[in-house]
């Protein structure tokens, strides 16, 4: 399964930095990401060198986005100052919180021992589960992208409303639709991905009954709603499939 794998993991490692909105604001974030996340892509074809100048266009691709957007960035390349957050953020009895809560999961991965190292290195080498989870990062972040720029004629037309009631309630119902869409797209990849698709259909359905726009948020609103919907199940469905495909099950 070495192309599924490469392919899909390639794809997510360039589409998550882009669906979080980093070629512009943290360069440095989204090439670590790449080459991270590309690297456990490819890290069970270490003979083989197609993969690796695989991972090597991939972060060329990701270098060329930044540079074509041409972020005025400060010199630290995106990164947070975790000096500073440690610091001035964290109180002394939340720093000594943390550094206790960090030696606890140290000294638990030390007492589970090779069982755990085991399971470990058998989800990193599984094909299978690095094909899912990469279409589900694409599918959740990637569906975002589609979405947004779905939605963005009816995003204007919004913003363009005069001031009152329509348009603050449209505001408001566009304001947590990026997280709820996120999560949307998350949940019905998993389910399409299980071949439960009743169970996708719940999912919708849950969320027509929760967030369907009323009277008061105007027929932008409704627009926005039936757009972004369609777009997130779009791209469920079109990763959830291809995942299936790829990884030898049927496509539903």
């Amino acid at each position: 399964m070495e192309v599924p794998r490469v392919f899909f993991g390639l794809a997510a490692a360039l589409v998550v930095p882009l669906g979080l909105g980093w070629h512009r604001s943290r360069p440095g974030p989204t090439v670590l990401l790449v080459v991270l996340y590309g690297g456990y892509a490819v890290s069970s074809y270490v003979d083989h060198i197609r993969p690796w100048a695989a991972l090597c266009a991939a972060v060329l691709v990701a270098l060329g986005a930044i540079l074509w957007q041409s972020p005025g960035e400060t010199e630290r390349f995106g990164f947070p100052d975790v000096g500073s957050w440690w610091s001035r953020t964290l109180g002394t009895p939340t720093r000594w919180a943390t550094i206790a809560t960090g030696t606890a999961l140290l000294l638990a991965a030390w007492i589970a021992g090779d069982r755990t190292a085991a399971l470990f290195l058998h989800l990193v080498e599984s094909d299978r589960t690095a094909v899912f989870a990469s279409a589900l990062l694409i599918a959740a972040f990637g569906g975002g992208v589609l979405a947004k720029a779905a939605t963005r004629p009816v995003r204007r037309d919004i913003e363009a409303l005069e001031e009152g009631p329509e348009r603050t309630a449209a505001m408001e119902l566009m304001s947590g639709g990026p997280v709820i869409g996120m999560l949307e797209r998350g949940l019905l990849f998993t389910f399409l991905a299980a071949g439960q698709p009743e169970a996708a259909a719940l999912v919708l359905a849950a969320k027509s009954l929760v967030r369907v726009p009323s009277a008061e948020h105007g027929k932008h609103a409704s627009e926005y709603f039936l757009i972004g919907t369609l777009a997130s199940v779009i791209a469920a469905l079109a990763m959830g499939m291809a995942a299936r495909s790829a990884a030898g099950l049927s496509a539903l």
